[in-house]
């Protein structure tokens, strides 16, 4: 697949086929490749718990909004960061590098024939608790990854008028 046949075939996945394990050379294949994402300064401040036991995916997945949805993944990535740096700009890195390299984890999963879906709306602490990640370490957010039930459901996109002006503020 071109990565704008990719891009244009990811969505959100909210079906799994929870009979279906992710094989053990796609997920290599996917962290081989994700780790070649830029992040600030190139400090690489990701790190990742893949869960994969159904016990304690089911655990993870019932600190999502939605637990029905995410339990049935092959996986649920915690995506956490290790640094407490700041940019020049004010922004704080790690957000921003796990967003990057989650969207590169999204597309690679595409191409290899797997769902993603990113969940912002979870409790971190409790996920710490049951993946035993350390207190100084952030979990910002969470992906279940796994092989898709059915079509894809595209959302509408805005225009690209709407979104991107050039030289100055034009919105």
């Amino acid at each position: 697949m071109s990565l704008e046949e990719v891009i244009k075939k990811r969505y959100s996945c909210r079906s799994y086929d929870e009979d279906r394990p992710i094989e053990t050379e796609k997920m290599s294949r996917i962290f081989d490749l994700a780790k070649l994402a830029p992040s600030a300064k190139n400090t690489q401040d990701w790190r990742f718990v893949v869960v994969t036991d159904k016990d304690k995916k089911s655990q993870v997945a019932n600190c999502a909004n939605r637990p029905e949805i995410f339990e049935k993944a092959g996986a649920i990535i915690a995506a956490c960061s290790n640094s407490d740096n700041v940019m020049t700009c004010g922004q704080a890195i790690g957000p921003i590098d796990i967003a990057i390299v989650l969207d590169h984890i999204s597309l690679i999963a595409t191409d290899l024939g797997l769902g993603t879906c990113w969940i912002g709306s979870f409790k971190p602490d409790k996920v710490k608790t049951i993946l035993s990640i350390p207190e100084n370490i952030a979990v910002i957010e969470l992906m279940a990854i796994g092989y898709p039930v059915g079509e894809g459901k595209h959302t509408p996109r805005e225009p690209v008028e709407k979104v991107v002006c050039y030289n100055e503020w034009g919105f």
